[in-house]
């Protein structure tokens, strides 16, 4: 008990999480502890639900899609939430992703609500560098946020609570992610939407954050990353953790020694720390339960 209120009062503090270990610490608590413990068995999914309309690259309009997953038999009126965003290089990839809808299944468990998001997609998307890579990037980032901001727009409908908001992805998703977590001021062009797009906390399997810069006011991040990731480097995700500890946000990373990209034989542990990582982060001991 003692240790757990220490790693409390270190974020409650706002300590650079080099002082706190938030990721290694299980929130305590006898029995099952919902937020950190699977409480429930089922779970029910609305498919295809729209959440915004935006215009690819090419002019066209595209209408993007999220499902979203809830617990059965779950009375609570103001549950935290995730989004989630799946990989593929800016290019490919839908919302049915293996480890993402993997994670969601462990989430929605633990009593979260969690949609899984399509956005924008470019044919050529980050497959090689250039204008088009760029341009993918911060689509997905817009329509990541624009699904945060449907959420909180919803947060009646679907029994959310609007404060406690995270998201989480897979390499592009992760990238995702973390602009997210970062870049809550800029949410795309057009007039400024009448609600945030900011988020609590950020998880990312094998991301980094690219055209945004961790600043003040920034959400909590955790990234999981592999030393031989041939993709998403790992000097990307030593830039972006030491950039956030300089801005004085909470950051954690796990490392994986000689693993690849998007190392998810690695599923026990990351959906542990991103469980513990999250109960704290999101304050889910003062969550509704």
């Amino acid at each position: 008990m003692r240790r757990a209120l220490i790693v409390l009062a270190c974020f409650l503090l706002a300590v650079v999480a080099a002082g706190c270990d938030l990721r290694t610490d299980t929130p305590p608590g006898a029995g099952k502890l919902r937020y950190r413990d699977a409480v429930f068995a089922r779970q029910t999914v609305t498919r295809g639900v729209i959440y915004r309309t935006a215009k690819d690259q090419s002019g066209t309009p595209v209408q993007l899609a999220m499902d979203v997953y809830q617990p059965i038999g779950d009375p609570v009126t103001k549950r935290p939430a995730i989004v989630w965003i799946h990989g593929g290089s800016f290019c490919c990839g839908d919302r049915t992703s293996g480890e993402i809808v993997d994670q969601i299944n462990a989430f929605t468990k633990r009593g979260y609500v969690n949609v899984s998001i399509d956005y924008r997609l470019d044919p050529t998307g980050c497959t090689s560098y250039g204008d088009a890579c760029i341009q993918a990037i911060r689509d997905s980032w817009h329509d990541a946020q624009a699904a945060v901001r449907y959420l909180r727009d919803h947060a009646a409908q679907y029994r959310i609570d609007p404060t406690r908001i995270a998201a989480g992805g897979s390499s592009a998703g992760a990238i995702t992610a973390l602009n997210v977590a970062y870049g809550a001021d800029d949410p795309g062009p057009g007039p400024k939407p009448a609600t945030s797009s900011a988020i609590r906390s950020a998880v990312s399997l094998s991301g980094a954050a690219l055209l945004t810069t961790p600043h003040k006011g920034g959400a909590a991040a955790l990234d999981f990353h592999g030393t031989s990731d041939g993709l998403v480097p790992y000097a990307w995700s030593t830039s972006t953790v030491d950039a956030a500890k300089k801005a004085g946000l909470i950051i954690e990373r796990q490392t994986f020694p000689g693993a690849g990209h998007v190392p998810y034989q690695f599923r026990n542990t990351i959906i542990a720390q991103e469980s513990n990582f999250l109960y704290w982060t999101m304050d889910l001991a003062h969550a509704a339960r």
